[in-house]
């Protein structure tokens, strides 16, 4: 095979720096999958690899870049063959695995998902990590009890590529869901994309969050962590479930065991790297079908591969709208 384009992530004399290098396969990481990537994305766990700002990046030199879709170009283990169309998410991907910013990849097969039959590459990076993620919150808050009626669902960071995908998901399901954002400029579009209302963060008081507030939440997803997600528990209903997917405005979670022992809500990790296979296929089946994000696929952003380093920065300030599809062959969607 000849060689390849990849943007690739180097720590030199203690500086973190991407940058595109030509590759050949014997340099990838082994796996028993090679993939010829059509699309890959750009998500927050992307923009925080690219220079060391988030210590994502766990070995050195490694190709970033935590998805990609495609077709197999050859493999080693007999699920998969030449022609199939794939997508790889998660796992060690872009993390300590070459990842998915590159022409060519090459993974363990145990990683690669069958994308449905309805499903192009496009199609799966318009989704990605972000959309997937969305999906797996939708499906752990139903399964511990979250129905429609039961209340309003509130969705926070509800601009990014979660909460845009996770809205629309919520509201196909039928619920009412309540985006809470610090961009009151966006409420029409998170209104056309499924949001019954929006709330400011600013409304909101998080300096004084008491163990339990007014019991408002059937469910809610949480993109921020910190005092937002402590706020969100105490005011959740009886039986509430909140599904914990980021930590945008901080790691630390200060909260009692009231809303837990008083209202028996459920705080939901969602780790969407290490779903296992059978779960992770059954939900990208329903984000082809009756889960399809519609209204935010309509919307998204592509850019080609080279112009990938200068999108990055407008994720670590929190100034993107959507999901951004990343170009990498120069054909497109199959």
């Amino acid at each position: 095979m000849q060689k390849f384009t990849a943007y690739r992530t180097f720590e030199e004399n203690g500086v973190v720096a991407s940058r595109f290098v030509p590759m050949s396969l014997d340099e990838l990481d082994p796996g028993e999958v090679v993939i010829r990537t059509k699309y890959s994305t750009i998500n927050y766990k992307d923009a925080l690899s690219y220079n060391g700002a988030g210590r994502i990046m766990r070995k050195f030199p490694t190709v970033a870049g935590i998805d990609m879709a495609g077709t197999v170009e050859t493999s080693a283990d007999p699920r998969f063959r030449r022609g199939d169309k794939v997508l790889v998410t998660g796992y060690e991907l872009g993390v300590s695995h070459d990842g998915g910013y590159a022409e060519v990849v090459r993974v363990p097969a145990d990683w690669v998902v069958r994308r449905p039959e309805s499903m192009t590459a496009f199609d799966a990076m318009t989704i990605g990590t972000a959309g997937f993620t969305a999906g797996l919150a939708v499906h752990l808050m139903q399964h511990n009890g979250l129905v429609r009626g039961n209340g309003p669902v509130a969705v926070t960071g509800a601009t990014g590529g979660v909460g845009s995908v996770a809205i629309e998901i919520l509201a196909k399901e039928g619920h009412e869901v309540v985006a809470i954002t610090g961009k009151g400029e966006e409420a029409a579009y998170l209104r056309g994309i499924g949001a019954t209302d929006v709330m400011l963060r600013s409304a909101i008081d998080l300096t004084k969050v008491r163990p339990l507030e007014k019991a408002t939440w059937a469910g809610a997803i949480d993109n921020l962590g910190g005092d937002m997600l402590a706020w969100l528990l105490a005011s959740s209903k009886i039986a509430g479930t909140v599904a914990a997917v980021g930590l945008a405005m901080g790691m630390k979670l200060s909260t009692t065991v009231a809303p837990f022992i008083l209202r028996g809500v459920h705080l939901l990790g969602t780790d969407s790297a290490n779903a296992p296979m059978p779960l992770r296929q059954r939900i990208w089946n329903k984000l082809a079908a009756e889960w399809r994000p519609d209204r935010v696929h309509d919307q998204v952003r592509t850019i080609d591969f080279d112009e990938l380093p200068t999108h990055f920065d407008a994720y670590l300030k929190g100034m993107v709208r959507g999901r951004t599809v990343v170009r990498i062959a120069a054909d497109s969607h199959p």
